[in-house]
């Protein structure tokens, strides 16, 4: 009993640690959608950041205005 708690996740069968889930589903989506599918919601994410980054330059004006 007290081997198994020395035992790592890994060596316990059936179980994968979240670094492996989340490289194994990666994969299969990069292997379902191809580059486009990265393209595109990189696109989308990039547009994103930028309307955020207008957003907070205008809050910061209104907020030198007040002061």
């Amino acid at each position: 009993m007290a081997e198994d708690k020395k035992r790592s996740k890994k060596e316990v069968k059936g179980t994968m640690t979240v670094q492996e889930a989340g490289r194994r589903g990666g994969m299969k989506t990069a292997q379902t959608h191809g580059k486009d599918f990265y393209e595109e919601i990189g696109h989308k994410g990039g547009q994103r950041v930028k309307e955020l980054i207008e957003e907070g330059k205008r809050a910061r004006a209104l907020n030198a205005e007040r002061q």
